[in-house]
């Protein structure tokens, strides 16, 4: 296992995180503590150390079972949890969002769960559109002063509101965002758009969650299975195996035979290339040891930029103006081709 610095925490991460929404009885997808101990033993094993769940993930149970895994060697492990939906079974409108009250309620209550003194990495879930970033800032940052907290983290946030927080950080001393958790895949190319530049100016790590497009880029739908025919779609992500997606999955699994490796180290290695730490959940310790594989895999330019084209999406406005030929003339001086563009969202 290899390592990245977390954004500017200088935490040392695994470029693997292990995904634990699975640990935990209760469904059909979720895998009692027994098998997800295994899958935690062989990650650990392999030298990882970078541990992701939430407050209500198979209804609080992820955290208990997280708790009990990393307790004989806590320190050695990066422990991230989240905050901002209620546990199931609530009925109950400030037992959600993002607001101090449900803060410090949801923290206190993944620490009793956890059975940890301090949680190394802090999510706020999602961004409910309901409270200012600066009053949730402010309390986040608090909860770092307690000690309950070492790092914050913005999950499935728009980039303006880590561009806000981010200046509260620098004109008011407030702790700064250590990473920012968002899908990200072959799939859904969405956060080229602002996240990532957003990452690259303020040095914020990126986490990606659902890197495979929930099995899309496994081959799960698209290879043969051994009685001839192809698996049928089971999955419980939200996105249809469309024709644009379909055609993706094909052409991860073409570089897969090409490379003699499994489709879904393909699209974990495409997403680490980006810079990017995937979260790799799994329910075998076989399905965890085939995606720790893919750290090890290094995919050429001329590869990269075949998935890139495979996966091509609609940067929309403004970027599309720089495939608009009077911009590439008058706005480069007619030296288009040969200016480097940092900055642009999406590998060109």
């Amino acid at each position: 296992m290899r390592y990245s610095i977390l954004g500017r925490s200088g935490l040392r991460v695994s470029k693997m995180c292990l995904g634990t929404m699975t640990f935990g009885p209760g469904s059909d997808w979720s895998r009692p503590e027994a098998e997800s101990r295994a899958v935690f033993e062989a990650y650990a094993e392999a030298g990882g150390n970078f541990i992701d769940t939430a407050n209500m993930y198979t209804g609080g149970e992820s955290e208990r079972i997280v708790g009990r895994l990393v307790a004989s060697d806590r320190e050695r492990f990066v422990v991230a949890t989240k905050y901002a939906n209620a546990v199931p079974g609530r009925n109950d409108a400030n037992a959600a969002g993002m607001h101090r009250k449900s803060l410090t309620q949801s923290l206190d209550a993944s620490l009793k769960r956890l059975e940890l003194d301090y949680i190394d990495l802090y999510f706020v879930h999602w961004w409910d559109f309901t409270t200012p970033v600066e009053e949730v800032h402010r309390a986040l940052d608090d909860a770092i002063s307690a000690g309950k907290i070492l790092h914050i983290g913005l999950s499935d946030v728009p980039a303006w509101v880590v561009s806000r927080a981010q200046a509260f950080h620098e004109l008011r001393g407030l702790a700064p965002i250590a990473c920012m958790q968002l899908e990200y895949s072959l799939v859904q190319r969405s956060i080229e758009r602002e996240h990532l530049a957003l990452a690259n100016t303020y040095d914020i790590g990126v986490t990606a969650w659902s890197p495979m497009a929930g099995g899309i880029l496994s081959g799960k739908y698209t290879r043969q299975n051994q009685h001839g025919g192809s698996v049928r779609l089971e999955s419980m992500q939200l996105q249809e195996l469309n024709a644009r997606n379909r055609t993706i999955a094909l052409a991860v699994d073409a570089v897969a035979d090409r490379l003699d490796v499994a489709s879904s180290q393909v699209a974990l290695a495409w997403v680490m290339s980006r810079g990017v730490i995937p979260i790799a959940g799994a329910t075998s310790v076989n399905q965890l040891r085939e995606n720790i594989k893919a750290s090890e895999l290094v995919l050429d330019a001329a590869t990269l930029r075949e998935l890139d084209q495979a996966s091509a999406f609609d940067l929309g406005h403004p970027y599309s103006m720089v495939d608009w030929e009077m911009q590439k003339a008058l706005g480069y001086g007619g030296m288009f081709d040969q200016i480097d563009m940092p900055y642009f969202p999406s590998v060109r």
